[in-house]
């Protein structure tokens, strides 16, 4: 593969989303992504379905959607850690590697000698990241964690969905395993970090990431405004805590999206739908007086886009440069002119399938370009290749 992390290799211990996610991202990188699985059983998410994909002769195979999100570009190797000889087999590879990703409980991967300090004592240039709920210490450090009850403890939940007395009100997690991804994220930039800082020291590093810890970071401007008023933010449906107007408003045949983000695009939208008095109405002139007038002005908008239809409001906002946008499905996110002009949506050839679709990375290299040619691996495809290429180098030593 090419791309700017062709020179690395990667040996992902990690199952489910987070660890996955950022090996994922390394092979689209170009790195060799070497996925351990269990013998016989694989990965988690290889059994998280329906959906699985569709076979050349047309009857569903193992392979999930979920799996097949999250482990494109590796190769799948199959391995019984518990036994002596996995366990030789993983100290062989992590010679021969630049990066560990792992999500195993607190102490599991000590019992069988592949823990951070026994990989190092091998190879002491290796970056070890160790991924789980809530780190390698604390009080709940042995908890088992998932990214729907991350987003609970996290705080995001509280954030998220419509205020108290509103239709549908009650906290809502987010739509997508939105911690595992960031933290799969802050993994990587973990990682890479160590990789740059390595080329400076020759040694490697150990990174402890926990779940709990990222949701926390997440909180961002959320958390601040607390830390600065005092006060508890709450579910505010759709509407954003600090910059308005910024909701979901309905109009004539559907509803439009509107992200209002100062005081010059509030004068232009004001006049857009026809009441340029609003930007000069000291109850909405400012971003501060819209935030504390807001049920009045929300009122009136609602109102006055009520009058026209969605594609009508939409031509008229964007010709002014007014953030605005439709609630997409997400086959008409993918249907998009703009994300079909991206080619964000690419199909690779799958050996039960002919081919598979696959949602690209969103990275673009001038000089090193990203390929995208290897799919998500069979359970143990790559083994026999990866035992060869061990035995060759056994026997040059």
């Amino acid at each position: 593969m090419s791309g700017p992390l062709s020179h690395v290799r990667v040996l992902d211990l990690s199952r489910i989303m987070a660890g996955p996610w950022s090996g994922q991202i390394l092979a689209d990188l170009g790195a060799e992504v070497l996925k351990i699985e269990r013998a016989g059983v694989g990965d988690d998410t290889r059994r998280w379905g329906p959906p699985f994909m569709t076979g050349i002769d047309g009857e569903p195979t193992q392979e999930s959607g979920y799996y097949l999100s999250v482990n494109r570009g590796k190769k799948s190797i199959e391995v019984d850690i518990a036994s002596p000889e996995g366990q030789e087999m993983i100290r062989d590879l992590a010679r021969e590697c630049d990066i560990v990703l792992e999500n195993f409980k607190v102490g599991t991967l000590k019992r069988y000698g592949l823990d951070e300090a026994s990989l190092r004592a091998i190879n002491p240039r290796l970056i070890y990241c160790s991924i789980t709920g809530f780190g390698q210490d604390g009080p709940m450090a042995q908890d088992a964690a998932y990214d729907f009850m991350i987003q609970a403890m996290g705080g995001l939940l509280s954030v998220t969905g419509a205020p108290d007395g509103a239709p549908g009100a009650g906290p809502q997690k987010v739509g997508v395993p939105v911690i595992d991804i960031m933290t799969g994220m802050y993994a990587t930039v973990a990682v890479l970090a160590a990789l740059a800082r390595r080329s400076e020291t020759g040694r490697g590093d150990t990174i402890d990431l926990a779940m709990l810890d990222v949701a926390t970071a997440m909180l961002a401007n959320q958390a601040m405004n607390h830390l600065v008023s005092g006060q508890t933010p709450t579910r505010t449906g759709n509407k954003h805590p600090n910059i308005q107007p910024q909701d979901i408003f309905p109009v004539r045949d559907g509803h439009i999206v509107i992200a209002v983000g100062n005081d010059a695009q509030f004068q232009r939208f004001a006049s857009t739908i026809g009441h340029p008095d609003w930007s000069t109405d000291p109850r909405f002139a400012t971003n501060a007086a819209r935030v504390e007038n807001l049920d009045t002005l929300h009122s009136m908008i609602c109102e006055t886009l009520m009058t026209r239809d969605l594609a009508e409001w939409r031509a008229a906002l964007v010709a002014v440069n007014v953030p605005c946008a439709p609630i997409n499905t997400v086959p008409g996110v993918l249907a998009e002119p703009q994300v079909q002009h991206r080619q964000m949506l690419r199909h690779l050839p799958h050996p039960l399938s002919g081919t598979v679709p696959q949602v690209i990375s969103p990275m673009r290299f001038a000089e090193a370009p990203l390929r995208f040619d290897r799919p998500p691996p069979l359970l143990g495809q790559h083994t026999d290749e990866i035992r060869q290429r061990l035995a060759a180098r056994t026997e040059q030593d």
